[in-house]
């Protein structure tokens, strides 16, 4: 778990989230008071977790922060806890990611390096999401954006340059920068090296104690590794499917209203005519002009497009209605003026100046109601559907808010509730390898930030399927008790002792070994009776292909020829005492393609690394005062333990 976390913050998005603001950290961070506001005298007192520089970070924005980075680790993991986001430094993490964001702005200041509100103002505009239909800057969907978000346009101006001084700071470390060839070909050839050597392997099943722990023993182990037990929240959830027939079945649209319908829509069924043009739009009148008069002289519309670096464009049949919404009236009145094969005059429209040559027309028939009665009906019908299902809605809803059961509503739409067994948020029946029915997977994540008792109505399929549910039964995560896992907590103790003393015995046979006894002498030594080391040879390039490493390879492989390391590995169940006699690497040509393919990958780890060794340097430059009180205090409100 612990991994996952630190995987997300070291990762290339975290480092980019933390940094350059992409709405992530950057929104929930957007709170802070991070401008200059004078020097605070250190942390204590208050409710400030840490000063950098100038700058404050407060109990409350960290608490924000620790909320929002939980939140996006949930998305990979459902099941991760606040309790466990806690015990495992998740806190300590968004909290220095923090610090180093206000760090880095902090010594750009420093620096020189400004932000301006317009320089600001050039990156909000040029924004993709930001804009509108026409591909500009929309001042409407930047304003929905921040209700969106629930910040202030300040706040949010205030963070965009808080990440406009990161980009100036970090962003020349992400270039791509050169390698020497020596460091280049020293890795190459680390990459086809054999390693030859021998291994030791100590079980923990051959030192595992007898006879069971004490009441004491078990009782101090339990609290030691109590997180080990904590049990996922679990939810019943109770619910009811149905579809659009639940209240469509009886809709069917009466010969009076097909009768309306069509004289309301006469014009749709009248004789009409629809046209097929090829289309060049010029930004001027004149060049326009002098287009349709090249054409008109006997060059084609194609070839005069094409000498002034315009293109054409073909629209396929389409009506004068069709064409005066997309084009303009005067475009329109232009192309079903004129007679096929001919050229339109230019018009103005929506994107310039219009020239249309007439490529095809199509008379289309006067269709009588007989003839127009089915696709009424069916238009109808679905109208008709669309606003029984809004009305049933409306009624569900209007229910709900009434204070109305899912019982209740379900009765009311002749369907039953079904209860499932009680669920993970991983949609994982708790206790079994079954998971929920299929058709709760839309509903699951928000079934577990629902209040117990509190239904919704949801879509499943949209506009055919639809799900009323609610929860009950809320079993919080906690610790298991001890009285229910009494015999798990005890075989884990006992490969706990077993582990201890195998690392212990590691440590004997290491001071041996040290004290120039063979690898064979120092463990044939133990009271215990161990298997003998047996020969380990590697070669990097067949460990690489297969594709998987076990953890006494990888440490194998990061030895220096002629030493002797240990290694716990509490996932194999064992301690190794792991010896490296010889490396033996062949010399590469100079054209080798090892060499070529060794720089390209490591161009691609070294901006990243030089971006993390920036910002531990960066902080060593700020000033950084943390107050452990506050934080601890911040810890024990997210997880429930203030009084």
């Amino acid at each position: 778990m612990l991994q996952l976390f630190r995987n997300f913050f070291r990762s290339k998005i975290g480092i980019v989230v933390t940094l350059a603001f992409l709405g992530l950290i950057a929104f929930a961070f957007a709170s802070m008071d991070v401008a200059n506001t004078g020097t605070f005298g250190g942390v204590a007192g208050g409710d400030r977790v840490a000063v950098v520089g100038d700058n404050r970070i407060d109990s409350s924005d960290l608490s924000v922060l620790a909320t929002d980075t939980l939140g996006r680790i949930r998305q990979q993991d459902p099941t991760v806890t606040m309790e466990q986001f806690i015990a495992e430094d998740g806190l300590q993490l968004t909290l220095d990611n923090a610090i180093s964001r206000i760090a880095i702005a902090e010594l750009g200041k420093r620096f020189g390096l400004r932000a301006g509100s317009r320089l600001v103002d050039s990156e909000i505009a040029a924004d993709p999401n930001l804009r509108g239909l026409d591909g500009q800057f929309s001042a409407d969907n930047f304003r929905a954006f921040l209700r969106q978000q629930g910040i202030s346009e300040d706040l949010y101006r205030e963070d965009r340059a808080m990440g406009l001084f990161s980009q100036q700071m970090v962003g020349p470390l992400q270039r791509t920068p050169r390698l020497p060839d020596k460091v280049v070909r020293r890795y190459a050839e680390m990459q086809v090296e054999t390693r030859n050597g021998q291994i030791a392997a100590l079980l923990a099943t051959a030192f595992l104690p007898d006879g069971d722990p004490s009441d004491d023993q078990l009782e101090a182990f339990y609290a030691d590794n109590s997180d080990n037990y904590m049990r996922p929240e679990r939810r019943v959830v109770r619910y009811a499917t149905f579809n659009e027939g639940t209240f469509s079945d009886s809709v069917e649209p009466t010969d009076e209203q097909i009768a309306a319908r069509y004289e309301e829509n006469a014009a749709q069924f009248a004789a009409s005519e629809n046209r097929t043009f090829t289309q060049l739009i010029a930004t001027t009148q004149a060049a326009a002009q002098a287009i349709a008069d090249e054409v008109n002289g006997g060059t084609s519309l194609e070839a005069s497009a094409r000498a002034k670096g315009l293109s054409t464009t073909r629209i396929p049949a389409t009506s004068r209605a069709d064409l005066a919404r997309t084009a303009s009236e005067a475009v329109a009145t232009a192309g079903f003026s004129a007679n096929e094969g001919s050229l339109t005059s230019p018009a103005r429209g929506e994107l310039g100046w219009y020239i249309l040559r007439v490529d095809n027309v199509e008379e289309v028939a006067a269709r009588s109601l007989a003839e127009a009665r089915t696709e009424i009906a069916e238009t109808l019908r679905a109208e008709m559907t669309r606003e029984a299902l809004n009305e049933g809605f409306r009624e569900i809803e209007d229910r709900f808010s009434r204070g109305g059961s899912l019982s209740e509503v379900a009765e009311y739409l002749g369907i039953e509730v079904v209860s499932t067994q009680p669920i993970t948020a991983t949609g994982q029946v708790y206790g079994t390898q079954e998971t929920a029915p299929n058709e709760l997977a839309p509903v699951i994540s928000n079934a577990f930030e629902m209040e117990e008792g509190r239904p919704q109505l949801a879509e499943l399929v949209s506009g055919e399927s639809f799900i009323i549910y609610d929860v009950s039964d809320i079993t919080r995560a906690a610790i298991a008790p001890l009285a229910e896992i009494r015999e798990d907590v005890a075989n884990a103790w006992r490969f706990d002792q077993g582990m201890k003393a195998a690392g212990a015995a590691t440590a004997r046979i290491m001071d041996r070994v040290k004290g120039g006894e063979s690898m064979a002498e120092a463990v044939r030594a133990e009271e215990t009776a161990l298997p003998g080391p047996r020969p380990f040879r590697l070669n990097r390039a067949d460990v690489q292909a297969r594709g998987q490493i076990a953890a006494p390879e990888a440490l194998f492989l990061s030895m220096a020829e002629g030493t002797t390391k240990p290694l716990e590995s509490e996932e194999l169940g064992a301690w190794f005492v792991v010896q490296l006699d010889e490396i033996s690497s062949p010399e590469l040509p100079e054209d080798s393609e090892i060499v070529g393919t060794m720089r390209n990958s490591l161009l691609q780890f070294l901006p990243d690394e030089m971006v993390e060794q920036f910002i531990a340097a960066t902080r060593d430059e700020v000033e950084i005062e943390i107050n452990d009180v506050a934080v601890d205090a911040v810890a024990a409100l997210l997880t429930g333990q203030t009084n």
